[in-house]
């Protein structure tokens, strides 16, 4: 009797056995196939929308080449006359060119002459000959001038025709840029004059010289005639150059702050309020960068839904669901164990996957602390301490040389900086192990007084007394010195390393009390830093690289942000090129005025 029933049995948990995997095995197909299948519909719909992306950057990047080829063009022409063309013969050259057939989206083509004080009166002579009507506006308070003194098609810019384009900030300062590093430039958004709907424009210049080519910023400054320029109505040119019926794409365009072409109308029939894909593109482009937000429509919604995954999705769970519904009633107990099953050990793979990441991550920046504590405790500790012996040595062996009164009495001075120097790296390498491991709160505070501080750096950096001068009325910093001290090195020393001649470079560092702080100021007579860099200079492994200049790691800077902020206070820069640098903060002190203080004091 037992082995009668024992049979049905063992069949019966086989046929269970093998229900079970058909299904794991028909699920486990059905997933795969969807998330394939959804994983190709995604991976084409991106590659579509990276390849219009692509497209209107090209286009964009390629039309301003082609813009740019005609100005210097333009450029030849006036070289091939001399640099004094007429405006008969400025006239042919354009319609030559045929702008209006080969460049849309240009509003015209022309000449911009530089003047100064002592030749305007000539240049005006030299135009009442042949147009009597000509003047020269707007008036402005700037020593120079540049006026356009013709442009084709005239007849629809002619209210351009006579602007002093050095009356306004962005056209004068893309138009000096241009002449400054001989390359073509465009300006900031303006609007054009001769725009009845005042919208978002700009200028594109390519200058030209008495002779060429000029190797030096000097050089061209004094060789600059003029240039040629095109100007342009933003709206004009992309209408000109992507036709919005045949993407699939929207975008805007940003020039620093300013919003100078807009796409994202909320009354576009295609506007997609929730964009598949969206990307944000910095395109630079002759001195501006312009950010374009690039979004999908629902064009592109239309055309690359992703309906083919879900109907393989819904398909398979059909069958699956037939398949349960016929074990269901033989084995409902069982199934849903297992499914129960099931779902709990993938759970538990998971929380497993994630946590085992989770301490090789952990175990991982350990090992990274650990191997620099060592490096600053050991490697770094060891080589000063052999100086300092080393020193010691040599003071002993001169010891009764030092005594005579023949002796020099340099040599002891630097014997003792050098023992000054040992100890302060030896400080700073303990200040660095302090920080990495318990954060730099707990650097003990040493008061300085700042004209050691100024003595110090004036030998560190090689400079003379005169070079870099301390004033205001604070004597003694008390709080945070070890970073204080690093922020003052940080900025005077790049005031050094920048600056292409070292013997005229001159530092002075301000502190006063403002309130209930200190207000430091580090000012140099460098070469400057351009408006547009302003923000990037202080993240961390930026740095300005030039020709011929010294290697930085780009860390120098952002370690001053860091350490000025971390007691809720901001730096900020005043610079532009030529005209210096001058890094402002705010520092926390005991705001204790010495008045005899309050005077300049030199290194």
């Amino acid at each position: 009797m037992i082995a009668r029933w024992s049979k049905p049995h063992q069949r019966e948990g086989r046929i269970k056995g093998f229900h079970v995997l058909v299904v794991g095995l028909s699920l486990l197909l059905t997933i795969t196939a969807w998330q394939f299948s959804k994983y190709q519909g995604e991976r084409q719909n991106k590659l579509l929308f990276e390849a219009s992306r692509d497209q209107a950057l090209g286009l964009i990047a390629d039309r301003m080449v082609k813009y740019e080829d005609a100005l210097w063009a333009g450029v030849a022409a006036i070289k091939s006359h001399g640099t004094d063309i007429s405006y008969q013969s400025w006239q042919t050259f354009a319609e030559t060119l045929r702008i209006g057939e080969r460049y849309p989206g240009i509003n015209g083509i022309g000449v911009i002459h530089f003047q100064t004080a002592e030749t305007l009166d000539d240049y005006l002579a030299r135009q009442h000959q042949d147009r009597p009507y000509f003047r020269i506006f707007p008036e402005h308070k700037q020593d120079v001038f540049m006026p356009i003194t013709f442009i084709v098609p005239e007849a629809d810019n002619t209210a351009a025709i006579g602007l002093d384009v050095a009356h306004e900030v962005n056209r004068r300062t893309a138009a000096l840029a241009s002449r400054d590093t001989g390359n073509a430039q465009i300006t900031g958004p303006i609007t054009l004059v001769q725009d009845a709907d005042r919208t978002s424009g700009f200028l594109f210049f390519a200058p030209f010289y008495s002779s060429s080519p000029p190797d030096s910023i000097a050089d061209r400054q004094t060789k600059f005639l003029g240039a040629v320029y095109a100007p342009f109505v933003v709206h004009r040119l992309m209408e000109g150059l992507l036709a919005q019926d045949l993407r699939n794409i929207r975008f805007d365009i940003t020039d620093g702050d300013e919003l100078i072409y807009d796409e994202h109308d909320t009354q576009d029939p295609m506007f997609d309020p929730a964009p598949m894909y969206s990307e944000q593109i910095s395109l630079e482009l002759y001195g501006r960068i312009w950010t374009l937000d690039v979004r999908t429509n629902l064009g592109f919604r239309q055309d690359n839904t992703l309906s083919k995954p879900t109907l393989i999705l819904l398909a398979g769970l059909f069958i699956e669901m037939l398949i349960v519904a016929l074990l269901f009633q033989m084995s409902r107990a069982h199934t849903r164990a297992v499914a129960y099953a099931d779902k709990v050990t993938v759970d538990l793979i998971e929380k497993s996957t994630a946590l085992a990441a989770t301490n090789i991550d952990l175990s991982a920046k350990n090992d990274e602390l650990e191997q620099f504590s060592y490096v600053a405790s050991h490697d770094l500790k060891t080589p000063l301490r052999g100086i300092g012996g080393l020193t010691e040595m040599v003071q002993e062996d001169l010891e009764n040389y030092l005594a005579s009164a023949s002796a020099n009495p340099d040599v002891g001075k630097n014997l003792a900086r050098i023992h000054d120097r040992v100890r302060r790296m030896e400080r700073l390498t303990r200040g660095i192990l302090e920080y990495s491991q318990t954060g730099s709160d707990n650097v003990a505070d040493e008061p300085v007084e700042l004209t050691e501080v100024i003595e110090a750096m004036t030998l560190d950096f090689g400079l003379d007394k005169d070079q870099l001068r301390l004033f205001g009325n604070v004597g003694v910093v008390d709080i945070d010195t070890f970073h204080f001290r690093r922020v003052l090195e940080n900025l005077v020393g790049n005031a050094v390393k920048y600056h292409d001649r070292v013997n005229e470079l001159r530092v002075s560092v301000s502190v006063q009390v403002v309130g209930k702080q200190f207000q430091v100021s580090v000012i140099d007579n460098g070469p400057g830093i351009a408006p547009e860099f302003h923000e990037r200079i202080f993240c961390v492994f930026q740095t300005l690289q030039i020709n011929d200049a010294p290697e930085s790691t780009g860390i120098g800077l952002s370690i001053v942000k860091k350490a000025v902020e971390r007691h809720g206070n901001k730096i900020s820069l005043k610079s532009s090129l030529s005209k210096g640098a001058n890094f402002t903060f705010d520092w926390p002190g005991s705001a204790q005025i010495n008045p005899s203080r309050n005077i300049v004091r030199s290194a």
